[in-house]
This record gives C-alpha cells, sequence and structure tokens, in this order.
C-alpha cells in the first residue's frame, strides 16, 4: 500500500483503519474504496482536505 496523497510507502498505522503519512505529513483514512484525506493543524485537530477541490495556478512573469 502507499499514500494515496503522495504515493510514499513510509507511513504507520494509527488506529483502525488510519494512517499517517511521512512523506507528505497527512492523515488518511480508508474505508473500503472510500479514501479520506486531512491534514493536521496545528492544535492537533485534523482538516479534512477536498480531493475534487480546483487547485491554483500561477504563472510567473505576468503582472
Amino acid at each position: 500500500m502507499r499514500c494515496p496523497h503522495c504515493n510514499s510507502r513510509d507511513y504507520g498505522k494509527i488506529g483502525a483503519n488510519q494512517f499517517y503519512c511521512w512523506g507528505c505529513f497527512m492523515e488518511f483514512s480508508i474505508s473500503g474504496d472510500d479514501v479520506r484525506m486531512f491534514e493536521v493543524a496545528e492544535d492537533g485537530s485534523l482538516v479534512a482536505v477536498d480531493p475534487l477541490a480546483p487547485t491554483l495556478e500561477f504563472e510567473a512573469g505576468t503582472a
């Protein structure tokens, strides 16, 4: 198995179907075919990451 976010094999199990990736510092949970990604906030809380959210791209040299 690999991290669904960064494809790293450097992860650890932290709970039932919950894992922490040391490659991208994100938590993920797996339930059947459903994978949920979480960022760990400074206070230790989890913030869900929406995989369908659009990403912003910036072009250099356009002002």
